[in-house]
């Protein structure tokens, strides 16, 4: 997705803050729509469908956590991502902010370009919910299906441990493509203890052993990539 279709909601009743963060972000490429209060943020996050909104917390007429609560509750808003404009040292409104449905929380004041880093680590959810896991995936003469950890090969059906069947999945969900060991290691392993760094070399080769040597071509230094 482009910069210029991203919609980015800045809600807040400070004009100043309207002006000097909308421009930042305007200039960083983004389409920035404002609003002065959370009565008008519902409105425009209904009618714009925004991919992000930043909300501050105490505004007059609907305070930012009810205005989050109610966004919420709208069923063509539930993907939105919302962050809050908190004043440093409001732990309470961060704790209530989360409670109400906001996935992160800015304090203000905030430099423009931490703020533009900030939106940018937010967005970057986006593209993790656009990459659209299938269940079936079909690479040459293999058939991986994610929903039953199972895979068939020409036919036949092999059966692979769980961490060689997600490591099988990622590797083959690009075909070509290089992944890189860091990536490997985030995506199939996360945060659990890995014993010895050879462990994606130890899986790598039973799974060439498994479904084919050929399939499997590593990259000196970098990591490894399937092939057809």
């Amino acid at each position: 997705m482009k910069k210029r279709e991203i919609k980015i909601l800045l809600v807040d009743d400070e004009p100043d803050i309207l002006e000097i963060v909308g421009y930042n972000l305007s200039s960083e490429g983004y389409n920035v729509i404002t609003a002065k209060n959370g009565v008008e943020a519902i409105a425009k996050a209904k009618k714009e469908k925004p991919h992000l909104i930043i909300l501050d917390v105490m505004m007059p007429e609907m305070d930012g956590i009810e205005t989050c609560e109610q966004i919420r509750k709208s069923n063509e808003l539930d993907n939105v991502i919302i962050t809050f404009l908190t004043a440093r040292g409001e732990d309470y409104s961060q704790v209530a902010g989360f409670d109400a449905g906001a996935d992160d929380y800015i304090t203000k004041p905030i430099k423009p370009k931490v703020l533009v880093s900030k939106v940018k680590a937010l967005l970057r959810r986006l593209k993790e919910e656009e990459e659209v896991v299938e269940s079936i995936v079909k690479v040459g003469n293999i058939t991986i299906n994610r929903d039953e950890y199972k895979i068939i090969q020409a036919g036949e059906e092999i059966i692979l441990p769980r961490k060689e069947f997600e490591l099988l999945s990622l590797l083959a969900s690009r075909p070509g493509k290089v992944f890189k060991r860091d990536e490997i290691l985030d995506k199939v392993w996360g945060n659990e203890v890995i014993v010895g760094g050879r462990t994606i070399d130890v899986h790598i080769r039973k799974l060439r052993e498994k479904i084919g040597d050929n399939h499997f071509k590593t990259v000196k230094g970098v990591g490894y990539k399937f092939v057809l």
